[in-house]
């Protein structure tokens, strides 16, 4: 097994030059190398070329009816019609291989390792493995060999070419896919409206406490004000208040004092006359 496989689309330009004044069986020739070189895996621009499909009306017939299998086939397609095709090499094996892998992948994204071995033709798990890691090394597919559950879970893969007639199906799927977007746009922009309904309403409800905040505010400044002025007085007038007190208060006491002293002396006056 390879393991640089990769070539860059150079390669494909260079064939696709040298189709275009090629003839007969000079270009069912350059069809085996292309069929047979890496790095190419797409078809559509040679069989497109007038020369090239004026083979299917001659001698080479086969060749031209080979690179069809190569362009949308899979190598199950290769192997049911053997007998008619001309006869693969290794390198070319292992390109159908791979292409059939994409086909696989392109329905379901975990092919377990049972179906490769039928639709690949290989005979064990170490070989589907290889074939594997040499499309990966290629960048025909990326994804990981699950071992343990025997399965192949693929990231990505490769476009192959598309027929004509799968174009109406093709259509029709992106047709299908639009009017998913579409739905799935309008609910979005139904949820964006909905949020911006609520937005609308906690910002209403935010502007009304804080009216009523300051509002509570403001009253309860007013009346702490007015209980403040209602039990404020002048500090030198309660100053002089304790200096002298109001009459008929604090001098009541003392003028009873001295009445008691004077009693006292009238009564000591007269138990001395009487003596």
């Amino acid at each position: 097994m390879s393991a640089e496989v990769k070539v860059t689309g150079q390669n494909q330009e260079q064939f696709l030059l040298l189709a275009k004044s090629a003839k007969g069986a000079a270009l069912a020739t350059l069809i085996h190398q292309v069929l047979e070189a890496p790095g190419v895996y797409v078809f559509g621009e040679l069989l497109d070329m007038p020369n090239v499909r004026e083979l299917a009306e001659s001698d080479f017939a086969s060749t031209f009816r080979l690179l069809t299998v190569f362009a949308y086939g899979t190598y199950a397609d290769y192997l049911a019609e053997a007998r008619n095709l001309p006869p693969l090499t290794e390198a070319q094996k292992n390109k159908l291989r791979h292409l059939s892998v994409v086909t696989l992948a392109a329905k379901v994204k975990c092919i377990p390792y049972a179906v490769l071995l039928e639709a690949l033709a290989l005979r064990n798990v170490r070989q589907l493995e290889d074939l594997v890691i040499e499309a990966v090394y290629a960048d025909v597919l990326r994804g990981s060999l699950d071992q343990r559950n025997q399965r192949l879970e693929v990231d990505y893969s490769i476009g192959r070419d598309i027929q004509r007639q799968d174009l109406s199906a093709i259509a029709r799927t992106l047709q299908e896919w639009c009017v998913g977007c579409e739905v799935v746009l309008s609910g979005i922009e139904e949820q964006v409206s909905r949020a911006n309904q609520h937005k609308e309403q906690q910002l209403g409800l935010k502007q009304q406490i804080e009216s009523e905040v300051a509002n509570l505010k403001k009253t309860i400044k007013v009346t702490t004000a007015a209980a403040a002025a209602a039990t404020s007085q002048d500090p030198e007038q309660h100053l002089t208040e304790l200096r002298d007190p109001a009459p008929g208060t604090n001098q009541r006491q003392p003028s009873k004092k001295a009445s008691k002293g004077k009693g006292l002396r009238g009564s000591a006056k007269i138990w001395s006359k009487s003596n």
